[in-house]
């Protein structure tokens, strides 16, 4: 293997997604050729309808491609079962999501260990307050989600996300839920935290203005890569 190759986290090989509609198949995604390597920032803009969100499964593993490969750290994810599959993800990848998904019944502190507590990991506490305070939250780890704004639930989940050190982080409008300030705020601690870490972001937005910090944009319309833009 080859260094380039060494370095490649994320992977599409022509891929491609049907889904049945109305008695036929509706093409989705089509030919998708995608790679992203390590410590990459890739975000993915398009119109509603253009596949974006599906792309990101695709690459979660969160639903399989009808035809082509889909490869996350060497392996390739779209022929796994379910069970080695949440294991991959588990300790592979991170989820930002817009609706925050936290846990409500567990604090702000308990939703950032649970990540590293089903990998067995003994620092869970510590790294968990680390990442409260790089956050801004280190007094609201006690706080349950319902006792903390909008902005600060997404901040504990990009401080979850982070927490098991995946080595790809997929996030999904992680700004679309909150106004334009905190949306702001938000999206500077992904960037910073990311360099920090060391993670490889694919990120998708309806934002240009978000898209413009990636190191490359990948523009969907239709199912298909309509351009890519760089710097």
């Amino acid at each position: 293997m080859n260094d380039s190759e060494e370095r490649m986290i994320l992977s599409l090989e022509a891929v491609g997604r049907q889904l049945p509609s109305g008695g036929k198949m509706l093409q989705i995604l089509e030919d998708i050729h995608l790679t992203v390597r390590e410590g990459e920032f890739v975000a993915v803009l398009g119109p509603s309808g253009s596949g974006k969100s599906t792309l990101l499964a695709l690459m979660a593993g969160l639903d399989r491609p009808t035809s082509g490969k889909v490869f996350v750290a060497g392996e390739r994810i779209d022929r796994l079962s379910e069970d080695r599959l949440a294991v991959m993800r588990r300790h592979t990848i991170g989820f930002v999501f817009q609706s925050f998904q936290l846990l409500g019944n567990f604090t702000a502190r308990e939703n950032i260990m649970l990540p590293m507590e089903l990998l067995g990991r003994n620092d869970a506490r510590s790294r968990a307050d680390r990442l409260l305070e790089s956050v801004g939250l280190a007094d609201r780890g006690h706080h349950y989600p319902s006792q903390l704004s909008g902005g600060e639930q997404q901040r504990v989940a990009l401080a979850r996300a982070f927490a098991p050190k995946p080595a790809l982080l997929l996030a999904d409008e992680p700004t679309g839920n909150l106004d334009g300030a905190t949306g702001r705020v938000v999206l500077d601690l992904l960037t910073e935290m990311r360099a920090n870490e060391g993670a490889t972001l694919v990120l998708v937005t309806h934002d240009p203005a978000v898209a413009a910090l990636a190191d490359r944009r990948i523009h969907l319309r239709d199912g298909r890569i309509e351009r890519e833009e760089t710097g």
